[in-house]
């Protein structure tokens, strides 16, 4: 089955990260670094995007709600629908606050900021 873009709705997390991923002006914004599973759920809570930073030095972690990533074949990448300076003020979070409380404070402060239709 596909999605409304013609998508087809399985993809192997490993093809998933490493994808760039662009902001709805078409800039650069960052990678996908990983996938967060709810495993109770069986839901993606959320996409771990990485923002900025050198070889890994002052890197941010920011959680985007899965459904505001659309891939866009012509830019080889995921598209959110966000504005840069949006992006910039997004709560950011270390890899070990991406997993903690099980993810879930992450999860939560992401769909709250934005304004995503929670999954749960």
């Amino acid at each position: 089955m596909t999605t409304q873009t013609g998508h087809t709705n399985a993809i192997a997390a490993s093809r998933v990260m490493g994808t760039e991923v662009y902001n709805s002006e078409g800039e650069h914004i960052g990678e996908i670094e990983d996938v967060m599973l709810e495993k109770s759920s069986n839901q993606i809570m959320y996409a771990v995007i990485g923002f900025g930073g050198f070889l890994g030095i002052g890197e941010k972690y920011h959680a985007v709600p899965w459904s505001a990533l659309d891939y866009v074949p012509d830019q080889g990448g995921y598209v959110v629908p966000f504005s840069k300076e949006m992006l910039q003020n997004a709560p950011s979070h270390s890899i070990e606050e991406l997993t903690g409380n099980n993810g879930l404070n992450a999860r939560n402060a992401s769909y709250s900021y934005y304004n995503q239709t929670p999954y749960w």
